[in-house]
């Protein structure tokens, strides 16, 4: 099973929780404001390897946190890393 550690309840089973997104790097070279918040939102690449998540504790705290994570293995990782 997947755990995920949440920074406020602990380590918790994946049920719990709601993925947020990767965030995402938008290019400075796109100058057109609405082309941007379209990359921004809907233009993201499927990363293989380490990503910056967001993800909401929904059965939890109800609270957002940003984590690591390695999506050839679905293994959290610590931030300070």
């Amino acid at each position: 099973m997947l755990w995920i550690e949440c920074p406020n309840c602990g380590s918790r089973p994946f049920e719990e929780f709601r993925y947020g997104s990767v965030f995402p790097v938008t290019p400075d070279a796109i100058t057109d404001l609405d082309a941007r918040n379209v990359d921004y939102a809907w233009m993201q690449d499927n990363i293989q390897g380490v990503t910056l998540e967001r993800w909401f504790h929904e059965s939890g705290c109800r609270r957002w946190f940003t984590t690591k994570r390695d999506t050839t293995t679905d293994q959290f990782l610590p931030l300070d890393d």
